[in-house]
């Protein structure tokens, strides 16, 4: 049992939400970032179904939906391009992804769990609550 859970490392996740008016506090799961400490790992993963956005809110930009959602990519991967937040550790990116806002592009509150292997728990995590 102890080396159960030896190979088992702690993780922390969130879902991406599009909250296309902030207001109505209606969103729809696009996508979730996971961050494991022990294996540093930071990782996201999205999707965008343009129609059921649409029929959320008819006018969103969905273009400029999947640029914010690119930087969320950029800066989980550390790459310059994701801009000074992209600089920062891989920690508090993670910590600055998933900080409460009132954007289009928001995320969950974050939930713990255990994992072996963090980008099969980011694939399961996108299919249970994305896809």
């Amino acid at each position: 049992m102890k080396q159960l859970m030896q190979d088992k490392h702690l993780f922390e996740y969130a879902v991406i939400r599009i909250v296309p008016r902030v207001e109505r506090e209606e969103f729809i799961n696009v996508g979730v970032i996971l961050y494991c400490r022990d294996l540093k790992y930071l990782n996201s993963k999205y999707t965008i179904n343009e129609d059921r956005l649409k029929a959320l809110c008819d006018q969103l930009d969905c273009t400029e939906v999947l640029e914010h959602l690119k930087s969320f990519e950029r800066i989980c991967s550390g790459n310059a391009e994701g801009g000074p937040i992209a600089k920062l550790d891989i920690a508090s990116r993670f910590r600055w992804l998933t900080a409460t806002r009132s954007t289009i592009v928001q995320s969950s509150k974050v939930h713990p769990g255990f994992c072996t292997d963090p980008t099969a728990t980011l694939n399961k995590l996108f299919n249970q609550l994305v896809t």
